[in-house]
């Protein structure tokens, strides 16, 4: 009886121990700020494990070594942590300027299509009559939580491709550094984008220009952009 209780604990012992060494804990920064990150998306290209930071930047992903983990959030340039061992991780995403993301717009916006590449997210997230407690558990909430990422950075990548560098220049005389402040400060909501036309648009950043020559020299600068 002794020998059967030592042999449970050491299997026990041993699932937790694998466990916890196929776990990946960390916390998301903001590179040079050190402002934690929420709704980080975090996926492992290998096992198609994923996860988003909390509201203090932290995540837990199930992952191994040799794995490749990528930390992705509108607004940011992505980063890669390539899984050697468990410790705790401290990920510093990179501020993306107007102009890097517009570059980028091809490379850093590829084809990602969730209900393809995750349909258990959307699968997850739904409230099944026989199960209604289902809507309650930790993985229906994550789920749900997914669902609504992959939505934002589906709008945000439309407003990309329609609010462009060359566009907003096309109208405006304003170039470099100014063009970048006034596109983050009147970037146009993806509803505006959805529900009016080129013409609509074009008159939209008139109007606004004319907002931002009215404003005094230090609010057309942002916060953010300063060195």
């Amino acid at each position: 009886m002794k020998y059967q209780y030592l042999v449970l604990s050491a299997l026990l012992f041993l699932a937790c121990t694998v466990n916890a060494q196929t776990t990946v804990k960390g916390t998301v920064v903001e590179s040079g700020k050190n402002n934690k990150l929420g709704d980080v998306f975090v996926r492992d290209n290998q096992n198609r494990q994923m996860t988003l930071t909390d509201s203090k930047g932290n995540f837990s992903i199930r992952t191994e070594t040799g794995h490749t983990l990528v930390f992705s959030s509108p607004g940011y340039v992505s980063d890669t942590l390539y899984v050697t061992d468990f410790t705790n991780k401290k990920i510093e995403l990179v501020a993306q300027t107007i102009a890097l993301r517009q570059v980028n717009i091809s490379a850093k916006r590829e084809a990602f299509d969730a209900h393809k590449e995750y349909p258990e997210v959307y699968t997850r997230a739904k409230v099944y009559p026989l199960s209604p407690t289902s809507w309650f558990s930790k993985e229906a909430k994550d789920a749900r939580r997914l669902k609504k990422y992959f939505k934002h950075e589906e709008e945000e990548r439309h407003v990309d491709e329609v609010f462009t560098m060359n566009y907003v220049q096309s109208i405006i005389p304003l170039r470099g550094q100014e063009l970048e402040n006034f596109m983050t400060l009147y970037r146009p909501s993806y509803a505006f984008i959805k529900n009016n036309n080129g013409p609509s648009l074009a008159v939209y950043i008139n109007d606004s220009y004319k907002k931002y020559q009215a404003l005094p020299a230090d609010k057309r600068t942002l916060p953010d952009l300063k060195e």
